[in-house]
């Protein structure tokens, strides 16, 4: 069973963590939600509560096949903050794991040092292409490179979470859920 870590900070978009975690559950992909602070609440950038299923500290250690980070702020400013969050994402990068970051969170990835050479979707403004020029923007929902997915924002998040069940999982697996949603 394929594995994903998905860090929950403070003032994330809940769309996008909503719709990662319940649609990769749908794949019997297993999450793991963590909160960066010893409290498992956290409050999304719209005010909806959210409830991790550990704290980053409990699993840090554990390991995961992929690890995906929500966009929305603070929540990604405050993911960028966090020391562990970059440790992590050298860590997952080094052994050619997946990383995902939807929305304003391709931002930490920027600042790891992980984008370079590579092609990439965020939020409109997230990321300004002459403070990156090593870096290849693209307009499109969701772009895989390498081993990394980025996307755009809340209204691209169950492509999003369609794309890395396709790359964790497989194509029928993909599609099996994309039918149960009924998007089409």
């Amino acid at each position: 069973m394929a594995t994903v870590l998905i860090p929950l900070a403070e003032g994330c978009e809940e769309i996008e963590a909503v719709t990662l975690i319940d649609v990769l559950r749908r794949a019997e992909i297993h999450v793991v939600t963590a909160s960066l602070t010893d409290d498992l609440h956290i409050t999304a950038s719209r005010g909806v509560r959210l409830v991790a299923d550990a704290t980053l500290d409990a699993v840090i250690d554990d390991e995961f096949d992929m690890m995906v980070l929500p966009g929305g702020q603070p929540g990604t400013n405050n993911l960028n903050a966090d020391q562990r969050i970059h440790a992590l994402l050298k860590r997952f990068n080094q052994a050619d794991k997946w990383l995902g970051a939807i929305c304003a969170a391709p931002m930490v990835l920027a600042h790891g040092g992980l984008l370079e050479g590579l092609n990439v979707s965020c939020y409109p403004g997230a990321l300004k292409p002459n403070e990156w020029p090593e870096v290849q923007f693209s307009n499109d929902a969701v772009v895989c490179d390498n081993k990394i997915i980025t996307s755009r924002g809340p209204g691209t998040a169950m492509t999003f979470a369609l794309t890395i069940i396709e790359k964790l999982m497989d194509e029928e697996t993909r599609q099996q859920v994309e039918t149960s949603l009924v998007i089409r």
